[in-house]
């Protein structure tokens, strides 16, 4: 799984925007619950609109000491294939080596790259933040 630091990274420095989705993993910033990993679920926690804004909602007694938190509040901590999406058609390859997976990607610039991380989810991760 992505870390938490990476994912807040992805967030404040590479300014990803999360739509939230069902299956969708995020953890709430807050000092008691940031070890706690949530999923959006149709059944307890989903994304309500209201005006302008987006907040999850947490339905039935599952967290019941939750109403509801703010986009704001939840750092989203994308899967291996929504970082594949994000990472489009600059993703080259990705293989597993001793130690990890590698993946190869091309730069903004068109310059190949090539990074090497135990998770593949960070690995895709630090690819996408260099870009």
């Amino acid at each position: 799984m992505i870390s938490l630091e990476l994912a807040r990274a992805l967030l404040h420095q590479s300014g990803v925007l999360w739509q939230p989705r069902a299956g969708d993993r995020f953890v709430i910033e807050a000092e008691l619950l940031s070890s706690e990993v949530f999923w959006v679920s149709n059944l307890t926690i989903e994304p309500q609109h209201f005006a302008d804004q987006t907040v999850l909602g947490f339905n039935g007694t599952t967290e019941w000491a939750l109403d509801s938190v703010s986009l704001d509040q939840a750092v989203w901590l994308p899967r291996e294939d929504q970082l594949r999406e994000l990472l489009g058609d600059r993703l080259e390859s990705l293989r597993q080596v001793p130690g990890g997976w590698e993946v190869t990607y091309a730069a903004g610039d068109g310059t190949r790259h090539t990074l090497t991380d135990p998770d593949v989810e960070c690995a895709y991760a630090r690819a996408l933040l260099t870009i």
